[in-house]
C-alpha cells in the first residue's frame, strides 16, 4: 500500500511501514510541511494514498468519507510523544489489515483501533 505520513508524526512512523514492505512518504520530504489542510488532502488524493497523521482535523468522517479514497490513520494519544507515536504504529501493523483502511478514517488509540466507515 501507499501512505503518507504527516508532519506531526516522527519519521520512525514512515520508517516502520517502509520495514513491513509499503511505499510510505512525509510531508516533509515532499516540503509540504505548513500547507492547509485541504491542500495536503489533494495530493494524497491524487497520489492515491492513505494520510497516516495525529491531526484531528482529519478525523471528521462527514468530511473524508464521502468519497473514494485511500484511507485516514488518525494516532490519538493522551499525551504527544515520539515513542508513544512509534508504539501506536507497531500495534497497528501488527494488528489490523491495513488492506481494509481504504474509505475509512481509521482511529487508533492505546486501547483500541476504531473504524469509521461514513456518517
Amino acid at each position: 500500500m501507499h501512505f503518507k505520513v504527516g508532519e506531526d508524526l516522527p519519521e520512525e512512523v514512515a520508517i516502520l511501514f517502509r520495514d513491513v514492505g509499503h511505499d510510505a512518504h512525509t510531508v516533509g520530504h515532499q516540503q509540504l510541511q505548513g500547507c492547509p489542510d485541504e491542500e495536503l488532502w489533494a495530493v494524497v488524493q491524487r497520489e492515491n494514498r492513505c494520510l497516516v497523521t495525529a491531526d484531528k482535523g482529519f478525523g471528521d468522517p462527514r468530511r473524508h468519507t464521502q468519497t473514494a479514497h485511500g484511507g485516514i490513520v488518525l494516532s490519538r494519544l493522551p499525551r504527544k510523544s515520539r515513542a508513544g507515536y512509534v508504539r501506536l504504529t507497531e500495534q497497528l501493523l501488527a494488528g489490523y489489515d491495513l488492506e481494509e483502511i481504504r474509505g475509512t478514517i481509521l482511529v487508533v488509540t492505546p486501547q483500541a483501533i476504531r473504524v469509521h466507515r461514513g456518517p
